[in-house]
C-alpha cells in the first residue's frame, strides 16, 4: 500500500478502502462503507467522511447507484499513448495488462491530415498501423498510428500486424537513432466514424473520447502521428510525478 502518512484523512480513508478493492476484498457491485459507518469506524466528522466517496468516485473505482448507494466498479481507466511510452522506458511492456488485437499494418497514401502531422505532401507513402486494446470489459480503445514510410525501409517489422517488442517508439529509434522526446496530447469529444465503430463495438456517430498524439525525435521532426478512439463509458488518466 502506497505510503499514507502526510495525506488528508479523507485521502488516507479513500486510500484504505481502494486497497481493499484491490486486494478483491471488496468486488464489484459490494456497497462501499457509508459516511455514517466511516464516521463510526474512523472517528471523523461528517464533512470529512463525505469526502471519501467523491474520491472513489474519481479515483474510478466506485459508482453512486440510485437506491443503493456508492458501489465498487471494475477499473475502467485508460492509458494515453505518453504514458505507455512511460511504462516502456521504465522497464514495463506498456500495456498494463491489456490484450491487444491487430487490425492491420499497411502503406497508404497519407490525408492531409496526417501529412500536416508528419511535415510530408498530401498523398505521399505512409505506414498505417491498426490495433486495438481490450480488458475484461471489453474494447478499450482503437488506435491507429502513422509513421512516414521511409522509415519501414529500415523497420520493416512496421509493416507486420504484430507486436513489437518495444512499441512503435522503440522500433523507430534502435531502427534510425531519433528518440522520441517531445509530445502533445489533444483530447477532444468526437463522433466515431463507420470505420471504427465495428472495431470500438458502438454504432457510427456514438460520441467518445478521442486522443491524438503528436511525437517528435530529438532533432524536432515528427516521427510518428496517432488516433485514439476510446470506448464509451471509460475514464482517461494520467499520472505525474510532481
Amino acid at each position: 500500500m502506497r505510503n499514507l502518512e502526510g495525506l488528508p484523512p479523507y485521502q488516507r480513508i479513500a486510500a484504505q478502502i481502494i486497497a481493499r478493492i484491490k486486494s478483491g476484498e471488496l468486488q464489484p457491485g459490494d456497497r462501499v462503507p457509508s459516511v455514517a459507518q466511516i464516521m463510526e469506524t474512523e472517528g471523523v466528522s461528517r464533512a470529512t467522511a463525505a469526502r471519501v466517496p467523491g474520491v472513489l468516485r474519481d479515483e474510478g473505482y466506485a459508482i453512486a447507484t440510485p437506491g443503493v448507494g456508492t458501489v465498487v466498479i471494475a477499473p475502467k481507466k485508460l492509458i494515453a499513448g505518453a504514458d505507455r511510452l512511460t511504462r516502456l522506458r521504465a522497464g514495463g511492456d506498456g500495456l498494463d495488462n491489456d490484450t491487444v488485437e491487430f487490425i492491420g499494418a499497411d502503406l497508404e497514401a497519407a490525408t492531409r491530415e496526417v501529412a500536416d502531422a508528419l511535415g510530408l505532401d498530401e498523398g505521399a507513402q505512409v505506414v498505417k498501423r491498426r490495433r486495438r486494446y481490450l480488458d475484461t470489459l471489453g474494447v478499450k480503445t482503437v488506435s491507429t498510428t502513422w509513421i512516414e514510410a521511409s522509415i519501414a525501409e529500415r523497420a520493416p517489422e512496421l509493416l507486420r500486424p504484430e507486436p513489437l517488442p518495444k512499441m512503435t517508439f522503440g522500433a523507430i529509434e534502435d531502427a534510425t537513432g531519433r528518440r522520441a522526446s517531445r509530445q502533445r496530447d489533444t483530447v477532444a469529444i468526437r463522433d466515431v466514424p463507420a470505420d471504427i465503430a465495428g472495431q470500438l463495438d458502438v454504432e457510427p456517430g456514438t460520441k467518445t473520447v478521442v486522443v491524438t498524439n503528436h511525437y517528435w525525435d530529438q532533432y524536432g521532426e515528427p516521427t510518428e502521428y496517432a488516433v485514439d478512439y476510446h470506448g464509451p463509458s471509460r475514464e482517461l488518466s494520467a499520472e505525474y510525478d510532481l
